[in-house]
């Protein structure tokens, strides 16, 4: 079993030290665990980010994990990501930062458009012209090889019975399809009953044919010990005609 979307306190809306989700991990029985906290990023202007981490955290984070990937080598295996948006007028800073650390791999969470400084929210009620935003910008991040998967594709938030939602979103489950990235069924919004993971977009990909992969999505350790939750979305998703894969491609 494994986990590639779990949080550290860094991104200011997580709890508990990365040894304790590691050690959460183990006693559940997990063999790969994946940390993926909010990139940060080198703004032009002065913003502060509100649920990210400072660029300035970007080394320890790093060293952290490091530390505990080797302490806990014989008994699970740690991998280091990011949870990224496509911004792309930061991509370069992006890229730099892939190239400067051990990063094994980054998952698309594309929660703002162009940037979390203005941009609006993609998970509060879209127009149609925001809902094609979100899958352009979507599309563009895949078509840069550089994503692992999709994390809550179906963020976006709109009416899932408009035709016009069926139309987007395919367009979207289509380029990941293409791509072979999987798209990532949400553990944490499956178990606070957000407006996501939606069975009217799993449905659409299900007859597109895309891979899913379950993230826990984990901001407190505890998520990791929630068997139960884990265990119902597995079989919610066999109902819905899923094989649930755990093989995602990593940058390194």
């Amino acid at each position: 079993m494994k986990n590639y979307h779990t949080h550290t306190k860094r991104c200011k809306h997580a709890i508990n030290t990365e040894e304790e989700y590691i050690l959460s991990a183990i006693k559940a029985g997990y063999t790969e665990l994946g940390f993926s906290d909010h990139t940060p990023w080198v703004y032009t202007s002065s913003f502060h980010p509100t649920m990210r981490m400072e660029a300035s955290e970007i080394e320890d984070y790093i060293t952290t994990l490091l530390q505990l990937k080797e302490k806990y080598k014989n008994q699970i295996s740690i991998k280091i990501g990011l949870e990224c948006e496509y911004f792309e007028k930061y991509m370069d800073g992006l890229k730099k930062m892939l190239k400067t650390y051990p990063i094994d791999y980054i998952i698309l969470g594309q929660h703002y458009d162009e940037s979390d400084e203005n941009g609006c929210y993609f998970g509060f009620p879209l127009t149609f012209k925001q809902l094609t935003k979100y899958v352009d910008t979507c599309i563009q991040a895949m078509e840069t090889g550089l994503y692992s998967y999709v994390a809550h594709p179906d963020l976006a938030n709109f009416n899932t019975k408009d035709p016009f939602y069926i139309q987007e979103m395919k367009r979207l489950c289509l380029k990941a399809k293409q791509l072979d990235l999987p798209l990532e069924f949400n553990l944490l919004g499956y178990k606070t009953h957000r407006h996501y993971p939606c069975d009217d977009f799993f449905k659409i990909a299900r007859e597109v044919g895309n891979r899913v992969v379950i993230g826990t999505d984990a901001h407190e350790a505890s998520a990791l010990l929630d068997m139960q939750t884990y265990q119902q979305a597995k079989q919610h998703l066999e109902d819905l005609g899923f094989e649930i894969t755990e093989d995602i491609r990593f940058l390194r």
